[in-house]
This record gives C-alpha cells, structure tokens and sequence, in this order.
C-alpha cells in the first residue's frame, strides 16, 4: 500500500508542476545523463575502439563505400592522431607514441594523411627499410615479387555510377601467408610501374586493394622527388597542392588504428551477372 501512495504523490506531483517546470526537469535528466554518457564514450573511442564509414572505393573488394568499420585504437599505441574526433589536431599534445607497435604488412590501418586533415584507410605493403616497387601491375618486396593468383573477372556497378565496369581480382599473399584480394582494371594504368621506394624508418609504404581508384604511396605527388630512380626521403616541399597529393610514406605517428571488422553497411551490391552477394555485416578484414 505504501508503494500505491508514493506514485500518487509523484502523479500529484507531476500534476502541480506548470509546462516551463516539467520542461526544466526533463533537461536536467538529460543532462546528468550525458554528463556520464560522454566521458564514458569518449574513454571507449580514445582508448578501445572507434567506428569509421568508408568514403570511397580504395579498399574495393575487401571494403565498400558506406562499410561502418570498427576500428582497434590500442593496436599500435596510443599518439595525438588517436583522439575520436580528430581532436588531437588542435590540442596542444606533445608528438611521440606511447605502447608503439609496427603494423604488420597485410593490416588494414586507418591513420590521418600525412598532407592534409583527411581521415584515410589503405592496406600495408612496407615497412621500414622495405625495397617497394611495381612492375608490370606486381608488387615487388625486396626485389621479389609478392604471390599473386588471378581468381576471377566480375563486371559490377561502382559507387554513385550507372555503368558496370570489369575488374579482374587477384589474391596476393604475402611470406607469412596473410592474404588479401584486389582489383585491377585495364594494363597500363600510372599506378602498374614505379620507381623504386625505399621506406624509411618510421613510416609505412600502403596501398589501396583497388589498384587502379587509389592514390596510394606509388604516386609521387606525395613524395620528394626521386634521386636516381630511387625515393628514400621524407620532408620535401610537395610540387602540388596538398588535397591534390598522395599519401607518400605515412609516419607511423599518424596511425588512428587498425581496421578489424565490418559492422554494418548500407552498401547495395550490383553486380551484373546477378551473382550473391558476400555476407558484410560483422565480417572481419
């Protein structure tokens, strides 16, 4: 009986209060909740996991345009790029890496272009003191070619288009057997011959899995100029406009986290010869 009089005098309560009250009372549980909400999502995303949409075809086939992708903050450390929202750009954090790992080739790494304030994501192709060059559509390791086997040619609508389009899918692997797919489109493209990179110590040469949408460390826009065929260096003033530059090496400073899985898309599969589509929610990369 006691309970049944306590909601009467919460209803009478309820009842005495005029509009402007109940409208004071109601922002006021809003905010005492988002005063606990905020810290703790902003403790998740800084420190566990944050989630990426995927802007644009690079990583077609393994991501797609709208992919949501949950991405691992404590893979390599902690550095002022792993803030959530960026915000790390405009404090006043000291530069440096806490708990730093390398990447291993074959990750999916989100990280901040090293030009601009874009938020990118490309697979690693090398490492520090990698020999990196493509020949004839090939990546070249360390003057060997990387394993590559054709797998199929699909022709499919690509994102924001209305004209299917052929690409060729290849899966490469590398020496310690992790393997990717990628798409290549016509011989010949800029990307399919380079000159020779040499990555320097504490960055990271990467590409995109679609080789012929992504401008990836091949292209020079975002290097220094070669010197005997050869790219070795960092720090060079760019020879284009910075929005207009490649990736060139990434510092490993500038790394957000690696790409893990998949959570969700809205992305709709078109391809023309009606095939299945893979599954893509919470599929890991």
């Amino acid at each position: 009986m006691a309970d049944d009089g306590e909601k009467a005098h919460s209803v009478d309560e309820d009842e005495s209060l005029t509009f402007g009250q109940k409208v004071k009372r109601e922002l006021h549980e809003w905010a005492v909740t988002l005063a606990v909400f905020i810290p703790v999502f902003m403790i998740f995303s800084g420190l566990l996991y944050e989630q990426r949409v995927i802007p644009s075809e690079s990583m077609v086939p393994t991501l797609q345009v709208s992919d949501r992708v949950a991405v691992s903050k404590f893979a390599y450390g902690y550095d002022r790029y792993s803030l959530p929202f960026s915000l790390g750009r405009y404090l006043p954090i000291p530069e440096g890496r806490i708990f730093a790992r390398t990447p291993k080739r074959g990750d999916v790494v989100v990280f901040e272009h090293p030009h601009t304030a874009r938020v990118m994501i490309k697979r690693v192709i090398g490492l520090p003191g990698d020999r990196i060059q493509m020949i004839g559509e090939t990546v070249y390791i360390n003057g060997n070619p990387i394993d590559s086997e054709f797998i199929r040619t699909v022709r499919y609508v690509p994102h924001g288009r209305s004209r299917a389009v052929t690409a060729y899918e290849w899966r490469e692997t590398a020496e310690d057997g992790t393997s990717w797919l990628t798409h290549r489109q016509e011989k010949g493209d800029r990307g399919d011959n380079t000159v020779l990179f040499v990555v320097p110590e504490g960055h990271l040469f990467l590409m995109g899995d679609n080789r012929d949408n992504s401008l990836d460390s091949r292209f020079l826009s975002g290097h220094c100029p070669p010197i005997d065929g050869v790219v070795d260096r960092v720090g060079c003033p760019l020879s284009v406009e910075s929005d207009q530059a490649s990736v060139g090496f990434v510092p490993m400073d500038h790394l957000v986290g690696r790409a893990e899985t998949v959570i969700m898309s809205l992305y709709r599969c078109k391809f023309e010869d009606s095939e299945p589509c893979k599954k893509r929610v919470w599929r890991g990369l």
